[in-house]
């Protein structure tokens, strides 16, 4: 019988902003149908950042799993027998553009991309949401947002923290309204967009008031439609 796939794509928060809550943390290992799960933090978009790593541990250490992290600016594991042991990625936020440059460098883009066909469950904020998809809207470089191809493990363009920073809302209309794209996914801080196998969309609320939608337009108007969302709190 097939592996079930499994990608959920954090727009803002979690134990980056809030360690120790672990909301939207304990629905992603609860994914994976381990009782204790092995799960991995990639913080190479913060170039490893040792705050981050930090509250990383402060938050999953307190709900029943094993954590460790991947660094690339230290000396570098064995990266397909880490990732082979895993049953949950977590990819962290930062500059999009300069993670998957390395990541390509040492060819994790196919690990990853074989452990989440086998089954194992990816997940990520921000640079960590959009990196799995064909492509995303990033800060990476320059002063305006732009869009950047990304891993492509599943098809169409993320926007995360939708509802957080305001250049990312006009952007998005900017961006459906001249046709660049047609379709963006876009996912508000204290949401999540779950995938599952490439095809069933929904919204994971760990925040008040949130949601993740999938906008485009119709006659030159702008459409946003909710997923249906579960909500954790």
């Amino acid at each position: 019988m097939p592996k079930e796939r499994h990608i959920i794509a954090i727009g803002g928060g979690g134990f980056g902003r809030n360690p120790g809550e672990g909301i939207i943390e304990e629905y992603i290992l609860k994914q994976t149908k381990k009782k204790k799960p092995n799960i991995c933090f990639i913080p190479t978009a913060t170039g490893d950042n040792e705050a981050y790593k930090v509250n990383y541990y402060a938050t999953f250490s307190k709900l029943n799993c094993k954590p460790t992290h991947l660094d690339f600016f230290k000396r570098t594991p064995d990266l397909k027998k880490l990732i082979s042991e895993q049953d949950a990625i977590f990819v962290g936020g930062g500059n999009t553009k300069s993670m998957l440059a390395v990541w390509k460098e040492w060819q994790l883009d196919k690990i990853l991309k074989k452990a989440y066909k086998k089954g194992t469950v990816m997940s990520g904020v921000s640079a960590g949401a959009i990196c799995w998809f064909q492509s995303g809207i990033t800060d990476s470089w320059g002063s305006d947002l732009k869009i950047m191809p990304c891993m492509n493990f599943v098809k169409g363009t993320c926007c995360p923290h939708y509802d957080e920073e305001p250049e990312r809302k006009p952007t998005v209309k900017k961006i459906i309204l001249t046709n660049k794209v047609k379709k963006i996914f876009a996912i508000d801080g204290g949401a999540a967009l779950h995938i599952k196998n490439e095809k069933y969309f929904k919204s994971v609320i760990f925040k008040r008031d949130k949601s993740s939608y999938a906008v485009s337009s119709n006659k030159g108007n702008l459409i946003e439609c909710s997923f249906k969302k579960l909500t954790l709190i």
